[in-house]
């Protein structure tokens, strides 16, 4: 059992914790990173499967995420566009497949009416209410007590525009039927991204990937962490103590305020940082317990539920067919289908995606039954050739222990205006950090930089630090 006096202890070894880990780090104060898997990158995974690279977490940087674009660069790692070339399908309410190129789905004309003023509208709400606040917003109750299901028909009596904007959201980020949150959780969806039509841009959001994969943002930081790393550890309990520790610079002698018991760790610090999901922070037990609107808070967050397909082929067949290999469908098995090849590699790549309630009805099925499914699905987008590839891997983060869902968390409906501004607010001398909790990158790896960004600078104040020459010193840490 490790012993170890540090000024602030990490719990979770994500894009989120590392960063804050390695900010602090550059600020003079000593650190130390629990985690609980037996690697670093949490929700970010790039493994090697039958030969074949796969992401199998979170990938793709857009050209809006500015803070993980600096890392990125930090860290000498390298960007490539995703393949886009060629035209796109589309399988419509009728379940006829059309083939388009540009922007817009190949719908009717009263229906590409509808999609444009319900894009329109969020986009305006996006724009009023913003990523930062939303529920402090005059109309935060109100959005935040109908569903985004019921919102869509409010606006508009056109099903197939209604199921395709959704989406975008539901199926597409939040990976959770749009009966399940607010409107008001789908505007900060939109606000995250800039605007709600640039979640309807894969060119835009789905822009580029890093060469060799995203988990070497974690991989790397790690690397400059070394020891302070710790494997194998989850963390069972943290003690700690109310009382004020600022002014106390690092060294100075200052009684830790926490007591963080791992397997492997036994960590006594100034401060510690929960870098997980909310829907994790109850496997910890603290003592004392947290106040009653933390656990309330916690208990209205959850993950959604989907399914990251990967299927290898021995060539791209679909550029053959002048085809990019984006696909989407509200009504199909596999909503979305995007091509996925490697950097450099002369095989092609597909990933699809199965969400929320598609989700739950295609994992009663057996392994190989399922396999069928689900290749058939992309096979009615791109034809017969899909149905045999040479590697085939479901990404299911709903079973993975130190997960248990994917993308990222959410509020079930009306829990974003009544907890949202409680979310950020240190307990003592625990704060709180990862991309469910972001405002602008909520749920993508950006975000999780931004919180560990910012994190870092709010107990570098909390630490009476003079000086902060670091990434995150740009950051207003708000009052």
């Amino acid at each position: 059992m490790l012993e170890l006096d540090r000024d602030v202890v990490v719990v979770g070894a994500g894009p989120s914790g590392l960063t804050a880990a390695r900010e602090l780090k550059k600020a003079g104060l000593t650190v130390a990173v629990l985690e609980a898997r037996n690697r670093v990158g949490g929700r970010t995974w790039t493994d090697t499967v039958e030969g074949a690279m796969l992401e199998i977490g979170g990938q793709w940087v857009s050209p809006d995420q500015s803070a993980l674009m600096g890392l990125l660069d930090e860290l000498g790692l390298s960007l490539y566009s995703r393949y886009r070339s060629g035209d796109s399908i589309y399988v419509g309410a009728d379940g006829k497949r059309h083939r388009y190129s540009g922007g817009s789905f190949p719908v009717g004309e009263a229906t590409a009416v509808e999609m444009d003023k319900l894009i329109a509208l969020l986009d305006g709400l996006a724009a009023e209410i913003g990523a930062k606040e939303p529920w402090a917003h005059p109309k935060a109750r109100e959005l935040d007590t109908i569903s985004f299901h019921h919102w869509l028909r409010r606006h508009s009596s056109d099903e197939e525009a209604c199921n395709n904007i959704g989406l975008f959201i539901a199926g597409g980020m939040l990976t959770k039927p749009a009966h399940a949150f607010s409107a008001l959780q789908a505007v900060l969806m939109a606000a995250s991204a800039g605007s709600f039509s640039h979640l309807t841009d894969e060119d835009f959001i789905l822009d580029k990937r890093v060469v060799g994969g995203m988990q070497q943002v974690s991989l790397l930081q790690a690397a400059e962490l070394g020891d302070d790393v710790v494997l194998n550890s989850p963390v069972r309990t943290i003690n700690w103590a109310e009382g004020s520790a600022a002014g106390m610079p690092a060294g100075n002698g200052s009684v830790p305020r926490v007591t963080v018991l791992s397997e492997r760790a036994t960590v006594r610090a100034r401060f510690v940082i929960m870098a997980v999901p909310p829907n994790l922070y109850s496997r910890v037990s603290f003592d004392p317990p947290l106040p009653r609107r933390q656990h309330q808070m916690h208990q209205h967050q959850s993950l959604g539920l989907v399914i990251k397909v990967h299927a290898v082929y021995s060539t791209p067949f679909w550029r053959d067919k002048g085809l990019s290999g984006t696909c989407f469908s509200a009504g199909s098995l596999v909503q979305e289908v995007y091509d996925n090849t490697n950097y450099g590699d002369s095989r092609g790549t597909l990933v699809g995606f199965i969400s929320d309630e598609k989700a739950d009805a295609v994992f009663e099925l057996s392994e190989s039954h399922r396999r069928r499914a689900v290749l058939e699905s992309i096979a009615g987008f791109l034809g017969e050739e899909a149905l045999e590839p040479e590697v085939y891997y479901e990404s299911d983060w709903g079973s993975e222990e130190w997960t248990r869902g994917a993308y990222a968390s959410s509020y079930d409906l009306g829990g974003l205006h009544r907890y949202g501004k409680d979310q950020h607010a240190p307990v003592g001398p625990i704060f709180w950090s990862s991309s469910d909790l972001a405002a602008e990158g909520y749920q993508h790896v950006d975000g999780a930089v931004r919180m560990g960004q910012l994190t870092a600078a709010r107990i570098v104040e909390a630490a009476g630090v003079r000086e902060y020459p670091l990434a995150a010193g740009k950051i207003t840490v708000p009052a």
